[in-house]
């Protein structure tokens, strides 16, 4: 078992085991009421919860980005007013970043905040969406415009639920993971470059390398800057153009997938500025096509996807505002950028 503490509005472990039932049972026992969160079509081994004394309730919601939305939101206010929840109960996210997302939420909302604990079962969600306290549901004006800083008492990782993951949700996750060496661990892209998503299935210690050190660099940056004055940004490499392009297919692109084109955008702003070279530039695209991630994105989504930039959360009045390298492992943020640069990085990743 390996055990990583964030050090944020009040400090929390990020469990890595292979035990999520026990050390989720250890948890609950002095709670009343337990309401866990998962998604329709999963189906998580809760015998262990139910032998508690406790009082578990299960709820069932959508599945992926459709979970995030203010009807699910209300449903689930709902279902916890019915069944009596208080301020010394709990809150269990069983499942991807979306779940986790929306249960951290359910919890900073009820009653004005409730503990609540995480247990991701995708990659995207054990390196990125259950660590730091970042929660939240969609608006129709953007991804999680809605939401609230609300850190989990525990997150606990299980690789296991790993081997359920389909190839495509892997590398979507090692998105997530390679963001990371980028802005902060080269170990991590160099370890990363010594494999795909098969050879990963095949290589725990890898994969739980990657794992460990990813959340090691999320950790740190959430416990330097919890509420994202500044330094949290980093963690948004990335993610402007990501999220844009991400709302823009109507969530049918997997968050790594739009973050993995948003890196390569990212990093063809800062080369044009001769803050990095063309190399690193190159080692963004070959990573993420060894992962069969998508580094391009249709020529003809731009005027569609502009607009959506001015909604990302690091913008500042009408300055849409990017995290971008001044070498691997330096970010700085760009807020000079022209029209022309953004409309000519964007020619440069378009199909």
């Amino acid at each position: 078992m390996t055990t990583i503490t964030v050090n944020a509005e009040h400090c929390y472990p990020v469990v890595i085991s292979n035990s999520w039932t026990k050390d989720l049972a250890d948890r609950c026992i002095d709670r009343t009421r337990v309401a866990v969160l998962v998604s329709a079509n999963f189906s998580p081994d809760l015998a262990t919860l139910r032998n508690l004394d406790s009082e578990l309730h299960v709820f069932e919601v959508p599945d992926g980005e459709e979970a995030k939305s203010i009807a699910t939101l209300t449903k689930v206010w709902n279902w916890l007013g019915a069944a009596g929840f208080t301020r010394s109960d709990l809150i269990v996210g069983i499942g991807g970043g979306a779940i986790t997302d929306l249960a951290g939420f359910i919890a900073a909302s009820w009653l004005r905040g409730l503990d609540w604990i995480a247990v991701p079962t995708s990659l995207a969600g054990m390196v990125d969406a259950s660590v730091g306290g970042k929660t939240g549901i969609n608006s129709d004006y953007g991804k999680n415009l809605i939401g609230a800083f609300h850190s989990p008492v525990a997150v606990l990782i299980d690789t296991e639920f790993l081997r359920t993951l389909s190839d495509r949700d892997m590398a979507a996750g090692m998105a997530e993971v390679i963001k990371c060496g980028f802005i902060a661990d080269r170990a991590i892209l160099e370890l990363a470059s010594q494999h795909s998503v098969a050879s990963l299935r095949e290589n725990t210690a890898a994969i739980s390398a990657l794992i460990q050190r990813a959340i090691t660099v999320k950790a740190n940056v959430v416990s330097a800057d919890f509420k994202e004055s500044f330094a949290r940004e980093a963690l948004n490499y990335g993610h402007t153009l990501g999220h844009a392009i991400e709302m823009h297919s109507k969530y049918q692109l997997r968050h790594g997938e739009a973050v993995a084109i948003g890196l390569v955008y990212a990093a063809e702003l800062a080369a044009a500025r001769n803050l990095i070279s063309q190399s690193e530039l190159e080692l963004h695209r070959t990573i993420l096509l060894a992962y069969q991630l998508p580094v391009r994105f249709d020529r003809n989504a731009w005027q569609k996807l502009t607009p959506l930039l001015a909604l990302d959360k690091k913008a500042r009045g009408k300055t849409i505002r990017f995290v971008a390298l001044s070498g691997i492992g330096t970010t700085i943020r760009l807020e000079d950028l022209t029209s022309a640069e953004l409309d000519a990085a964007y020619e440069r990743i378009s199909s």
